[in-house]
């Protein structure tokens, strides 16, 4: 069979308008960040906002913080590619705000301070259990920094014009030189704002876009969703149903099981959405936060559905493959489809926004855990000024920027919808359990916790790394480079077949943590957790320990 011919690579648009949109958006939002640094003078201000934010603010922010490059440029491409698989993605975000909901974000307001390992340690010894919440905050922020930086390089090389590996790469240092400004400026009262801004011009300009497409078609989704099966022959009326991307054999389907573990449950465990609690007042508007934030993301994933389908119908899957960025450059495509390079620039612009938002709360949320965790009480042993501990932030913020940037350029192929489920894979894998076992389970010790965070994280990381998503994986297109992350088809050293490794690592991690308490001769402190227990249902406390 001859091998297919890879199309010329796809640039649209103008790229000196795309530069002055960029230019004038970043212009604006490090304005907005400089005028929220003039409040910041305690660690409460760099770390939490200063906990001033309203329910409704946060929960904007929040969908400002989920709402990822993933989202929108991801998913969007997943479901233009894959169609009704592509669309799963959606399904999994949006229920997992669920789970946060009902077992994470009321409880973990009223029993932490700044980060997830003040629940984890509250009632087990501290320095053990820090050190290893902080490694894995900070695992789990770099997969995610992988996918954002990852569509930063194809969004803005397509954009611009640039073709080539060294563009993208300049591209993506760019990009993290600019996130680093943000959160070393602003903290984390900066990055909320920036936030709220760019979940409201992400969601105003969803709204265009969907309108737009329908309108196309007589404002009628089954007409958009035929010609995107007549724009897909190779795909055809598969687009329509389950199967086309997790249906082809068994082991697709237990893929795609293992997928949806990681997606529902991930969420409650990532490290930069759970932070965003600790900026609001009290447990009350923690419980806001979450039922606004589930109403924004609800609506977007609606209106990613209509966006994924007329990226197919209107741009086609052969265009969306050659161009930079592949699957990520779905939704810019069909914004110049629709509206030149006006909308074109404007949307790009808000991608740009989103992947600079989202990686500035990463960035502040590993810096933090690193300062306050790591240096603050296990160096420090709690004996440091918040002066001290905010400058050791900023230091990190640094280093987590330099390997952010070095990560995106490995990575700068794969889908980031993807990219951002491996994230989902190890939060739920390394954090979830010991969170839901410190909450809610007595006898959880020391041991147990390090046990489920260790080997979660270590299963996860193992499984992903000798999985095809790191080197195997068969080119999208025939003759093509190979998506994983290593593209040199000569180089194969996986052994994992599955994609995502959360059906394996999930339950193992809450083996452990169960394995590693019932083992131990350490005993539960009763009175700890009657306390943990009373706080965090009630919030009697709470505020004095925030005040501490």
């Amino acid at each position: 069979m001859n091998a297919f011919v890879v199309p010329a690579a796809t640039n649209v648009g103008s790229p000196a308008l795309n530069i002055t949109i960029f230019g004038i958006f970043v212009a604006v939002t490090l304005v907005i960040v400089i005028r929220a640094s003039r409040r910041n003078v305690s660690a409460a201000d760099y770390y939490a906002g200063g906990r001033a934010f309203s329910g409704r603010q946060n929960g904007i922010a929040i969908a400002g913080d989920y709402l990822s490059a993933a989202s929108f440029l991801g998913i969007a491409g997943a479901i233009a590619l894959t169609g009704y698989d592509g669309f799963l993605y959606s399904i999994g975000f949006l229920v997992a705000w669920l789970v946060a909901l009902l077992l994470v974000a009321e409880l973990l307001r009223n029993t932490g301070r700044f980060t997830m390992a003040d629940v984890l340690s509250f009632r087990l010894r501290q320095r053990p259990v820090r050190t290893a919440a902080a490694i894995s905050t900070l695992v789990v922020s770099f997969f995610y920094l992988l996918a954002q930086m990852a569509g930063a390089g194809g969004l803005v090389s397509l954009l611009l014009g640039l073709d080539g590996d060294t563009a993208q790469n300049i591209v993506i240092a760019l990009v993290g030189v600019i996130m680093i400004t943000y959160v070393l400026i602003g903290g984390m009262k900066g990055t909320t704002y920036v936030q709220i801004v760019k979940a409201s011009l992400l969601i105003a300009g969803s709204i265009v876009m969907t309108v737009w497409v329908l309108a196309k078609f007589g404002f009628s989704l089954s007409n958009v969703m035929g010609a995107a099966v007549d724009n897909s022959p190779k795909a055809g009326e598969k687009l329509l149903g389950p199967g086309l991307k997790y249906g082809t054999s068994n082991l697709t389907k237990i893929d795609f099981i293992s997928l949806s573990l990681a997606l529902v449950l991930g969420t409650a465990g990532l490290p930069h959405v759970l932070m965003r609690f600790y900026t609001v007042p009290s447990s009350k508007e923690a419980r806001k936060s979450v039922e606004w934030a589930i109403w924004l993301i609800g609506l977007f994933y609606l209106l990613s559905l209509v966006m994924g389908y007329g990226a197919a119908a209107l741009v086609g899957p052969g265009k969306i493959l050659s161009a930079p960025g592949k699957a990520n450059s779905a939704a810019p495509l069909l914004a110049f489809e629709l509206g030149g390079e006006i909308l074109l620039g404007l949307i790009s612009a808000i991608a740009f926004a989103t992947i600079l938002a989202v990686v500035a709360g990463l960035t502040i949320t590993a810096s933090a855990s690193f300062a306050h965790d790591i240096y603050a009480q296990v160096i420090k042993r709690g004996q440091v000024n918040a002066d001290a501990e905010v400058r050791v932030a900023r230091m990190t913020a640094l280093v987590i920027g330099a390997v952010a940037i070095l990560g995106g350029i490995f990575a700068k192929n794969q889908n980031i919808a993807f990219l951002v489920a491996l994230a989902f894979a190890v939060a739920a894998s390394a954090n979830l359990p010991t969170i839901l076992y410190s909450l809610f389970w007595k006898r959880f010790n020391t041991r147990g916790a390090l046990w489920s965070l260790y080997g979660g994280l270590i299963s996860v990381i193992t499984l992903i790394v000798f999985s095809p998503v790191v080197s195997g994986k068969a080119p999208l297109v025939e003759g093509g480079p190979s998506p994983s992350m290593i593209t040199d088809p000569s180089v194969d050293f996986s052994w994992f077949p599955l994609d995502n490794p959360g059906i394996i690592s999930i339950p193992l991690s809450f083996f452990l943590g169960w394995l590693g308490t019932v083992t131990s001769s350490e005993k539960a402190n009763e009175v700890k957790f009657a306390e943990m227990e009373v706080r965090s249902l009630t919030g009697h406390g709470a505020e004095k320990a925030v005040a501490h």
